[in-house]
């Protein structure tokens, strides 16, 4: 007896026209992931105040605090590829499903600063691994002319979790009180919820089926494009079977060598835009730069809600557009809107100004990365990337965005601290840069099988 979303073939003949719902549920069951990634990034948002007070910490050990989730993202990202190539693509999930869980009711439950170090760096591994599957699964599922507004679901998610996350603080703070003893715990405890509910869903979507042409499983791949609502599964499994031939052959392929080192460095050249682009400087510090511009407590984390719908709002849009008007244009255009963000963002800090002058600053940075970097870059990092190598690749691309996460986020409350207008000003510049060498190096990618953007980029034999 099957379940559901089971991955024993059941036809090998052309699309059903049911393949959309399936497709679509197992899209937003692996995105799970990355609403967790959304919520564990800015949870700590609310939790920074307190964490000052129980731990005695200044803005350097701050910093490292907030960041200490990012070091674990830095292990996750870089590891997880190989398992994922080994044992598949949703038992990793499974496992990084297991590690939420445990890091969420760690944090909440954590006895001192140490402890809390090392269970924020365990959900700093699921992030890390989650930044790499999750995308890299929808990618692997999904109909070339559905791939970009599918994968954008698990930035839609990831966007639905810092909301969640902004948003369960604000509760908390509210039901609680926003200098309670205990309500920073709490704020970590909710993520166990959807933590929970991933773990138990994960399991019963289908394998992804390049994943199982890899294994010599040709017949389920079919079956599994079939039920996913491919038009032509044999030859999608053929196509698929002939880009790995090297691979099928039993040879290794290695990541760095010539023929991968066009897709791999426009690649990382995307992932690194997106953290210079300044979001994880707002996302993280979201209530500190609004207590910077004279909110109390609980005004701070009511307005980081207003940042957080905001990011949802345009995340819609772009989800709306990215198929249509496609990834680079996408870039372009956000490059600009990032700019005069950023620009306003370093006069309110240069100024001080207040008031809504300060939401509108934050909204705009925010807003601008939703629509364009945000959604953009988890799509295209999995579809530069060649069949063979998509895997250890998305893994060392997904490392860099952390490394460079790391340095934004425990430098930006010491650079704040001085003067955030030269944050926000150097922010501005790379953005200036993007636009740049975006317009020059990046082809667009939409309405274009993998395997013949494997072929256009020049990395097959």
């Amino acid at each position: 007896m099957h379940t559901p979303l089971s991955t024993e073939p059941q036809t090998t003949t052309g699309s059903a026209g049911g393949g959309g719902g399936i497709l679509l549920i197992s899209a937003i069951v692996a995105a799970l992931g990355s609403l967790l990634f959304g919520f564990d990034t800015a949870v700590i948002s609310g939790t920074t105040e307190a964490l000052r007070q129980v731990y005695a910490l200044n803005d350097n050990l701050l910093g490292f605090t907030v960041s200490s989730a990012l070091l674990g993202t830095m292990v996750g990202a870089l590891l997880v590829g190989r398992p994922a190539d080994w044992w598949g693509r949703r038992p990793v999930l499974a496992m990084l499903a297991v590690l939420f869980v445990i890091s969420a009711v760690g944090c909440a439950l954590a006895w001192n600063w140490y402890a809390l170090l090392f269970f924020r760096w365990l959900g700093g591994v699921a992030v890390g691994g989650a930044s790499v599957v999750c995308p890299m699964y929808i990618t692997e599922i999904a109909p070339a002319k559905r791939r970009g507004i599918l994968v954008a679901v698990s930035q839609l998610n990831i966007v639905i979790g810092i909301l969640a996350a902004y948003f369960s603080n604000y509760l908390v703070a509210r039901v609680l009180g926003a200098d309670a003893p205990t309500t920073w715990r709490w704020m970590f405890g909710v993520m166990t919820a959807p933590a929970v509910a991933f773990l138990l869903t994960v399991l019963m979507i289908p394998e992804s089926p390049r994943w199982l042409v890899k294994q010599g499983r040709r017949s389920q791949a079919e079956a599994v494009l079939a039920r996913f609502g491919h038009e032509s599964p044999a030859r999608e499994a053929g196509e698929i079977e002939e880009s790995l031939k090297a691979e099928m052959g039993g040879q290794h392929q290695r990541l760095f060598q010539r023929k991968y080192l066009k897709p791999l460095l426009l690649a990382c050249m995307i992932a690194a835009f997106n953290q210079l682009d300044g979001i994880n400087a707002v996302i993280y510090y979201t209530a500190d730069i609004f207590r910077m511009a004279g909110a109390d407590n609980t005004s701070a984390l009511k307005q980081s809600v207003i940042v957080g719908f905001t990011n949802l709002v345009m995340t819609i849009v772009a989800m709306a557009l990215i198929d249509r008007v496609g990834r680079k244009a996408l870039l372009l255009v956000g490059s600009v809107t990032f700019v005069m963000s950023h620009i306003l963002a370093a006069w309110v800090f240069a100024t001080h100004a207040q008031g809504w002058i300060v939401i509108a600053a934050m909204m705009g940075v925010v807003g601008s990365h939703a629509y364009s970097q945000g959604a953009v870059v988890w799509v295209i990092i999995n579809e530069l990337l060649p069949n063979a190598v998509r895997a250890s690749g998305s893994a060392v691309v997904c490392s860099l965005v952390w490394v460079l996460c790391l340095g934004v986020s425990w430098s930006f409350p010491v650079v704040a601290a001085k003067s955030g207008a030269y944050a926000f000003g150097f922010f501005a510049l790379m953005m200036v840069l993007q636009f740049v060498l975006v317009l020059k190096y990046l082809p667009e990618t939409k309405g274009v099988s993998l395997e013949e953007l494997q072929k256009r980029l020049g990395a097959t034999d």
